[in-house]
């Protein structure tokens, strides 16, 4: 068993990555029948799963960020078809209960690029340290 600060087990992530892949493939070939999925490019970011690995959580991005929240509805909308398909594809145990979320980090990069950018941040950060003696 891992230690509680190291990150999850090779296996946990691995089989993030192939529920990752096979949730792209599903989107990416229109096989959801739902008319905003179908009008709409959403990239799967990342998926974590759970140490037992019955629950996954799934990032999406919709491209440019638009209609995020039409997104999300439909794709937990279509929740138990996704769920059927990635158990038909990943041979598992059980089948992993799929949970979408938004994903926030490229907010949180632009944000925080926008703030270094900031002319009195800017400022602070090339003014020299002083050395206390």
């Amino acid at each position: 068993m891992p230690a509680p600060n190291e990150g999850p087990s090779v296996r946990l992530l691995r089989v993030g990555e192939q529920v990752r892949h096979v949730l792209s493939d599903i989107l990416q070939r229109g096989d959801v029948h739902d008319d905003v999925l179908a009008s709409h490019v959403v990239s799967v970011t990342e998926v974590r799963m759970s140490p037992d690995l019955r629950h996954a959580t799934v990032f999406i991005k919709s491209l440019l960020g638009q209609d995020e929240a039409a997104v999300l509805k439909a794709l937990r909308t279509n929740t138990a078809f996704l769920q059927r398909e990635v158990a038909t594809r990943i041979r598992l145990k059980y089948a992993a209960k799929l949970k979408f979320l938004a994903d926030e980090s490229f907010d949180e990069g632009s944000h925080i690029d926008k703030l270094l950018r900031d002319p009195k941040v800017a400022r602070d950060l090339e003014q020299p340290e002083i050395e206390d003696d």
